[in-house]
């Protein structure tokens, strides 16, 4: 069974007192980058009834870097799992995984980024070949780490099946990943044909 830590109010002040905020919604912060290099994502539930009640997305942010450990797909390591008395929220302490963001690389030269779109289109086959379905998988969410390897990080919104991905759940993610590049505005340029057609191929 996963165990858990209670955090108070006053503890949580204490640990994020010389944080800086990466992310932050109308409900306050949701990412701290605490003052030791390791971060910390809030995770709060907004409906009462929610099956966010049977397993927080704290759980399942935490199990999931795990697993894609195991399955041998760089990501965060999680440190601790955190939940708050009497509050519907929850938090884990991880340390991040190094590198840069696809989405930071993309904007900072888009016509370059056809270079990588084969490695992008290995690593999506590699995910959906281990039977890792990613709804929120985007540009984001994809890290090209110092040793010029792909990862993966905001983990929790994912699902791991015993077999590959039948071809009509990978091109279903990969309409997940189409929108959220127009929901991001950077669909104009991106080859996403390109993509689709490599990742889908036989």
């Amino acid at each position: 069974m996963l165990s858990t830590k209670h955090l108070t109010d006053s503890a949580l002040a204490t640990l994020t007192a010389e944080a800086k905020v990466l992310e932050e919604d109308s409900l306050g912060p949701k990412v701290y980058r605490l003052s030791n290099g390791h971060f910390l994502k809030l995770f709060r539930r907004k409906r009462l009834i929610s099956s966010a009640l049977l397993r927080p997305y704290s759980v399942r942010f935490y199990q999931n870097a795990g697993r894609l450990a195991e399955l041998g797909i760089p990501t965060l390591t999680p440190i601790t799992l955190y939940t708050f008395p009497e509050k519907q929220l929850s938090a884990v302490l991880y340390t991040p995984l190094p590198g840069q963001t696809l989405k930071e690389l993309y904007l900072q030269n888009p016509e370059s980024f056809v270079t990588r779109l084969p490695a992008l289109c290995d690593f999506i086959r590699e995910l959906h070949r281990k039977g890792i379905y990613f709804r929120s998988l985007h540009l984001g969410n994809i890290v090209l780490t110092p040793q010029d390897t792909l990862g993966l990080i905001d983990v929790a919104d994912l699902a791991f099946h015993r077999r590959s991905l039948s071809k009509a759940k990978a091109a279903r993610n990969l309409k997940h990943f189409a929108r959220l590049l127009r929901q991001m505005e950077i669909a104009g340029r991106f080859p996403m044909a390109e993509l689709s057609a490599a990742v889908l191929a036989d």
